[in-house]
């Protein structure tokens, strides 16, 4: 992050305990595997990919509590980094991302099939089995800075495909990830060609805010109604929700800060259009960041980026075929 200190966030939500869950049942602790024994899907679940993003982790919590079983195929539930999750300190919210490596940048070949070691990568590599045996990844985060939720569906058709029709939240880009290390919807597993595999990560909205994880809650139901594995009236799922047509868009540019000076304009949050091309929207030292088309959509803006750090993403909107 830049020179200047971060400022305080409200931590309005508090961890779930995850106790009972922490075994698991099928071989790796903190995964819980439940299936039909009827032709279906594996749809796999994630939580705390991130240690203090954990909204979806409440959500999934709750899913188990209540006995959640699939009507066909399989569900597995997920937390993955428990470890940072320990750590999470409400008076310093934002230290427990990670303890040595962020584990969503560590999902290219080269990284996992490595000699080096850290607690991350020795945790992807423990989950990597049950990751590549899924058929549907909903990878759930939230998010630090002021923005809309949105779906990234990475680079692949069926990525976008699946975000369209799970329909919550209802913006999906596509994206090709960040220069600093690939993402576990990166992964081959579900970038690679004809696997019939795919995954999303789900931005459900602030960090440690009850509206996330409302929203996550939503986004979980409608993949277990779009798969078949949850009935409609499951009462154990929120009512679903009538949304409007998701918006479609595509990342253009990815502005990385090169210097410890990137300043924008003016606060932009996360959803934000800029209605003309060329438009001023923030300087690196002596670069000048600018929009390159009309309505440009601003895609979750740091508001302090650290030099080498990814600052915001530019999107295009486009139109549904």
């Amino acid at each position: 992050m830049n020179s200047e200190a971060l400022p305080s966030f409200a931590v309005d939500l508090a961890p779930p305990d995850l106790t009972p869950w922490r075994v698991g049942n099928c071989g790796v602790p903190g995964f819980t595997s439940f299936d039909s024994d009827l032709p279906g899907p594996h749809v796999l679940l994630l939580c705390l990919i991130h240690g203090n993003e954990f909204a979806g982790a409440v959500v999934l919590d709750q899913l188990l509590r209540a006995r959640f079983r699939p009507l066909r195929g399989r569900v597995t539930f997920g937390f993955a980094n428990l470890a940072a999750f320990d750590l999470f300190d409400p008076k310093n919210p934002t230290a427990s991302r990670y303890v040595e490596l962020d584990l969503n940048r560590v999902w290219s070949p080269s990284a996992l099939n490595s000699h080096d070691r850290s607690l991350e990568l020795e945790r992807a590599r423990e989950i990597r089995p049950i990751i590549e045996s899924a058929d549907i990844l909903l990878d759930l985060h939230s998010m630090l800075w002021d923005s809309d939720p949105l779906i990234l569906c990475g680079p692949t058709p069926s990525g976008l495909a699946l975000g369209a029709a799970l329909g919550t939240p209802n913006l999906v880009v596509a994206d090709h990830g960040h220069q600093n290390g690939s993402r576990l919807i990166d992964h081959l597993a579900f970038t690679g060609q004809s696997n019939g595999r795919t995954a999303i990560l789900v931005e459900g909205g602030p960090h440690w805010a009850a509206s996330t994880v409302e929203c996550l809650r939503q986004a979980v139901a409608a993949a277990l109604r779009l798969t078949g594995l949850a009935a409609d009236n499951d009462p154990r799922l929120p009512p679903a929700i009538t949304s409007v047509p998701p918006r479609l868009a595509q990342v253009t540019k990815a502005i990385t800060a090169t210097s410890q000076e990137f300043r924008f304009m003016k606060p932009f949050r996360g959803g934000n259009i800029i209605p003309y091309r060329d438009t001023l929207i923030a300087r690196d030292g002596k670069r000048e960041i600018r929009t390159d088309y009309d309505n440009c959509l601003l895609v979750m803006p740091n508001a302090h980026p650290a030099r080498g750090h990814l600052a915001v993403r530019m999107a295009k909107f486009q139109d549904r075929k």
